[in-house]
């Protein structure tokens, strides 16, 4: 045989070796991640639910959601550990370090713009000149004699 018709496939396979390893590696690591849990412990789901561990089991581990609210998941449900900074960072809104660098963005753009006085402000003219008036008749409004479907007689759909 060709060794040129050979090398896709040798190609192929060393991929595949690769890939695999890869994949175990991942999969010892998350396993060792979760022989670390412990009682008290905050983890997140692969779901995304931030919990405290109350329990672990073999295959297992209960977790407190809310107080006195417990779910039974999967050890494998666990994606993440968290730290005990992280976890109260992230689910009580608890930071260590409560100096701010970086500039506080406002919810909302009023103190963005700068208060003008009276006298700076443009007046704006808002086109009331052209906008008709209540009582003006408007040239496109429908007489009283027209059908209100605007549809005259003898046309489709005209009852």
């Amino acid at each position: 045989m060709n060794l040129v018709t050979l090398l896709p496939f040798i190609v192929l396979i060393g991929a595949m070796f690769l890939m695999t390893r890869s994949a175990k590696k991942k999969q010892q690591a998350a396993a060792q991640m979760r022989d670390h849990m412990t009682p008290g412990t905050g983890v997140r789901t692969i779901g995304g639910m931030y919990a405290t561990v109350k329990e672990i089991g073999d295959d297992t581990v209960t977790l407190e959601v809310a107080p006195g609210v417990h779910a039974i998941f999967a050890k494998n449900a666990i994606g993440a550990v968290l730290d005990d900074e992280e976890y109260n960072r992230i689910v009580h809104g608890q930071a260590a370090d409560l100096t701010i660098d970086t500039p506080v963005v406002p919810d909302d753009a009023s103190s963005l713009t700068q208060s003008e006085t009276e006298g700076d402000a443009p007046k704006l003219d808002m086109g009331k000149k052209d906008a008709p008036q209540a009582d003006e008749p408007q040239a496109d409004a429908p007489k009283g004699d027209e059908p209100k479907d605007g549809k005259a007689d003898g046309e489709a759909g005209a009852k």
